[in-house]
């Protein structure tokens, strides 16, 4: 059987069961095979500051009663070789005396890129790693498409999640929009929220709406910090979204503005918010920027729900990577808001390329998952 089918296969179904749970670790899975090619072991990556997936599938051994001795470990990512939030998993793995590790892809974390397999090799440990083109590989890397984006670009993976009509309305021209798309559409989108790192919208959708922008409507371990563009810092200290969450976890509060404002941002702070002042051109916040500054407080994945003008501002300046639509069954003719305040453009050169890499009906509406061409390129080993 190929190293990528079978227990490596397994091992990355066990990885997505850390989907919400990991971050900002990535997502890994572990399975472990006697020297007789029976499973004794397997697990996947805890919430951070637990323990990884490696080491839970040796507790799982543990726990059968079977020894680890000469085992073959099976792990989606190229286990880690630092101490971080937990003791290296390459000792774990060394200590239990396994005599084989396979490995999907490598780590793209500098701290261990290459260190850990070389750190298992040391020990005597036979090492196997997955040509970069197999499909077990390639279904790691995209698994963990924010934490290779955060590691090896230096910004987060950014997904603009919207609601729209069938002709591209998000909003009517008075502003409504509650509820274009359907309860299940609604729940599939807090589901992706909740695989986030950090959920993002604009000072207009706070003053407009005052959401909370958790996640309510689906399961899940741990709420995603929130991000707020609010260039004038206007966020009040009322606002919905400093309310607790929903299902009693907690999240972080970093709101970016351009122009400080001692008393205001005294205000936000005592409400439990993190105030950093990026100015860019004209007043406004750098968006830039703050990628790359969100990327330093480990976001990975950030899930952009803002409306038509920001979202124009991230399409721009093309800080876009995916477009999660959900798209309704419905006219809503002229007048309304559309996805992007972009444009116009003078040439169809001026366009966005993407390509489509999911279509699903949820519910009676469909989700689109479309991937703006060449943005995917670190993934490529």
């Amino acid at each position: 059987m190929p190293p990528d089918q079978g227990p490596l296969s397994d091992a990355l179904q066990r990885a997505r069961q850390s989907l919400t749970l990991s971050n900002p670790n990535p997502r890994v899975g572990c399975v472990i095979l006697a020297p007789d090619g029976r499973e004794i072991g397997r697990g996947h990556t805890q919430q951070a500051g637990g323990p990884h997936a490696e080491v839970m599938a040796l507790r799982d051994a543990a726990q059968r009663g079977e020894s680890t001795q000469g085992a073959t470990a099976y792990v989606t990512l190229e286990p880690c070789s630092h101490h971080g939030r937990t003791p290296p998993c390459c000792d774990a793995l060394v200590a239990a005396g396994v005599s084989k590790v396979v490995v999907a892809t490598g780590d793209p974390n500098p701290k261990v890129a290459g260190r850990g397999l070389d750190r298992l090799r040391g020990a005597g440990i036979e090492v196997e790693l997955l040509p970069p083109d197999s499909e077990t590989a390639i279904a790691s890397r995209e698994l963990n498409i924010g934490f290779f984006s955060r590691m090896i670009r230096g910004t987060p993976w950014v997904r603009m999640k919207a609601a729209m009509s069938l002709d591209g309305v998000t909003a009517l021209g008075n502003g409504a929009s509650q509820w274009i798309t359907g309860e299940a559409a609604r729940a599939d989108g807090h589901a992706w929220r909740a695989r986030a790192c950090a959920v993002l919208t604009g000072i207009g959708t706070v003053l407009e709406d005052d959401p909370m922008l958790d996640v309510r409507q689906v399961p899940t371990p741990r709420q995603p910090h929130l991000v707020i563009v609010d260039s004038k810092l206007e966020t009040p200290a009322t606002s919905r979204l400093f309310q607790s969450p929903a299902q009693g976890l907690t999240r972080r509060i970093f709101i970016y503005c351009a122009a400080s404002d001692t008393s205001r941002q005294a205000a936000l702070e005592r409400q439990g918010a993190t105030v950093i002042a990026l100015p860019g051109p004209g007043g406004k916040v750098d968006l830039a920027a703050m990628l790359r500054d969100l990327a330093t407080r480990e976001v990975n994945e950030l899930h952009l729900e803002a409306g038509h003008k920001l979202n124009g501002s991230f399409v721009r300046e093309g800080l876009v990577d995916e477009f999660l639509l959900y798209l309704a069954p419905q006219i809503l003719g002229v007048g309304g808001a559309g996805l992007a305040n972009w444009g116009p453009l003078q040439s169809l050169d001026q366009r966005l390329p993407v390509r489509f890499t999911a279509v699903e009906p949820v519910g009676d509406d469909l989700r689109i998952l479309a991937r703006v061409q060449g943005r995917d390129h670190f993934l490529q080993a």
